[in-house]
């Protein structure tokens, strides 16, 4: 019996994807997303935006908190505004899944080493089994990792956790498979 599934799409807002500090390659990340929502859509599986806020450049409201630009996006999308790493932390969306009956969540977004990495923790902490999109996060590196081995680590890492009970498994954008 296939669990239901909701799309987590975190934090792939404006300010993210431009500038000095823009995540790593936000056009190709945000192509690979709109295939994992497409995906959502025809199989009328949830999909959630989260967007953080804070006063360091990610304003409420303001244009670098938008959406990016190229996302893909409706009306009937749950959109969850956050001010931590974690998504579920001090916001509606466990409530929002559990009302919805939702398993399984897919990930997917901005910035790998924290509100994926934290996002998919606190998941996996409320009993929620992870798919991340392997090809579907970003980071814009560090002073010690590139974006990329950023990337690598956490493809290489999250699924690597077993303390929790649920799992993390991995899907390319392109062979994931969503029923609801």
């Amino acid at each position: 019996v296939e669990m239901k599934v909701a799309v987590l799409v975190i934090d792939v807002q404006q300010g993210l994807c431009e500038g000095a500090d823009a995540a790593h390659d936000c056009a190709g990340l945000i192509s690979r997303i709109n295939i994992v929502t497409e995906k959502a859509r025809r199989a009328g599986v949830p999909i959630v935006f989260i967007q953080h806020e804070d006063l360091a450049g990610l304003v409420l409201h303001s244009r670098e908190w938008q959406l990016a630009d190229g996302l893909d996006h409706s009306a009937e999308d749950h959109v969850v505004r956050k001010t931590t790493c974690d998504s579920f932390l001090r916001t509606d969306l466990e409530a929002w899944l559990r009302e919805r009956d939702v398993q399984r969540v897919v990930v997917c977004g901005i910035h790998s080493e924290f509100c994926i990495d934290s996002s998919t923790r606190g998941a996996l902490a409320r009993g929620f089994p992870v798919t991340l999109v392997s090809d579907g996060h970003s980071s814009a590196g560090n002073s010690a990792l590139t974006a990329q081995q950023v990337i690598a680590h956490h493809n290489a890492t999250l699924p690597n956790i077993g303390s929790f009970g649920p799992r993390v498994s991995l899907a390319r954008a392109a062979e994931l498979t969503l029923d609801a």
